[in-house]
């Protein structure tokens, strides 16, 4: 039984993790131009800048936090984050500037950081044989946070756009009580060990690149994908808003839409299609799907139209995985670890990368007194990013995946 209500500990805690990015992406335009008095294009770089914190606070501590996890132990670094979090959605609430909703997002990035953590605490309590069957269950929290986080807080965000902070400070303060009381510690003392920095390097997976010279080629396809996909969440709601003039029940709706047809790739689709197509033209065609779908939203002049898009790009998130696979095999069986270390980097990188590019599309072509008023023009610039993917795995990764095969 304790082991049964720990598991659900971390199931709720790593939903919470998700939904606290989700739940607060149909508001954000809303929110900004309240606190700034300023338009949605000025809203949109401030936007930017605030997911771009989040994720440089996430890069720099994820690494931090998981090695204090192995020196204090996981109860009460999970415990301490669930606080901060519970707090710091409660000072968001609050904010009335601009700098005191960025300095909530900083403290968000770094309580939220606790993945590995989370991981770590899962990997203590499952036997062995259902370990991966729990990393997967961990996967699914964080899926199940990224649709429900947009519905929760499109509907709260109706009412008003503070409200969606409230719910989730909420949520996180329930789940601190139900954690001080179900979740026990689960690193013994002697399996303990003293923090060092050198462990806790947030660039150590960029510094491991030198390890893999051979799979740069397919390295660099991943980083300008991850870059050219992060414009969905970076971008959407002002997207959606300034295109077609929705409210934030119709973002969250469609942003959840998304989510689960993203889920239904990948966790129903991949095992077939992989087998159909193998990783290599996989990613090929779900590159080209990528490219289309980016073009569509960009110069989509009806409402319906993004409707019939979400299903079409959410096909396209068979590249990810097809490619981790493909670098995975490509990989010594000695460089396993540097690899995942540095598509780890990667990742983080994007996230930092995407919102400040993409929301400066954005705002020049949505500005006032712009040339030409064109919403969607992060959508094409994503496209670029998505057509240099394509051009490299083509003439770069041949060898490579060709060896893999």
């Amino acid at each position: 039984m304790t082991m049964r209500l720990s598991l659900i500990f971390i199931m709720i805690t790593v939903t919470l993790d998700a939904m606290g990015i989700g739940l607060i992406l149909p508001v954000m335009p809303d929110l900004i131009e309240e606190v700034q008095g300023i338009t949605l294009s000025d809203a949109a770089i401030w936007g930017g800048i605030l997911s771009a914190s989040y994720a440089v606070m996430q890069f720099i501590f994820s690494p931090i936090i998981g090695n204090l996890s192995d020196r204090f132990g996981r109860r009460p670094i999970l415990l301490i984050s669930l606080l901060v979090m519970t707090v710091d959605y409660l000072i968001m609430s609050q904010a009335n500037s601009i700098w005191l909703l960025l300095l909530g997002r900083i403290i968000a990035g770094i309580a939220a950081a606790t993945h590995a953590t989370a991981l770590a605490y899962m990997a203590d309590i499952s036997p062995a044989e259902k370990r991966a069957q729990n990393f997967g269950l961990i996967s699914a929290g964080f899926g199940m946070g990224f649709i429900l986080g947009p519905v929760l807080g499109g509907i709260l965000g109706g009412l008003d756009p503070r409200a969606p902070f409230y719910a989730a400070a909420l949520l996180a303060g329930l789940n601190l009580i139900f954690g001080i009381f179900v979740a026990p510690e689960t690193l013994r003392a002697e399996n303990r060990r003293p923090f060092k920095w050198a462990r806790a390097n947030p660039l150590g997976g960029i510094m491991e690149i030198g390890a893999l010279p051979n799979l740069a080629p397919l390295l660099a396809v991943m980083l300008a994908y991850q870059i050219s996909n992060f414009v969905y969440p970076t971008i959407w709601a002002y997207y959606t808003q300034a295109a077609f003039g929705w409210d934030t029940g119709l973002i969250g709706a469609s942003l959840a839409a998304y989510g689960v047809a993203i889920a239904v790739t990948q966790g129903a689709l991949i095992r077939p299609i992989l087998s159909y197509l193998g990783e290599a033209r996989a990613v090929r065609y779900g590159l080209i799907l990528n490219i289309l779908s980016l073009w569509g939203y960009g110069f989509a002049p009806e409402a319906w139209m993004v409707w019939v898009l979400i299903p079409i790009s959410s096909a396209g998130a068979v590249v990810a995985p097809a490619m981790q696979a493909l670098m995975s095999r490509a990989a010594g069986a000695d460089q396993q670890g540097a690899l995942q270390g540095v598509l780890a980097s990667c990742s983080a990188l994007s996230m930092i990368i995407s919102p400040l590019v993409m929301t400066q599309a954005f705002f020049w072509f949505t500005r006032e007194g712009a040339n030409l008023y064109l919403p969607g023009a992060a959508f094409l610039v994503s496209s670029l990013l998505m057509v240099a993917s394509l051009v490299i795995f083509v003439s770069k990764g041949r060898g490579i995946t060709t060896s893999a095969a």
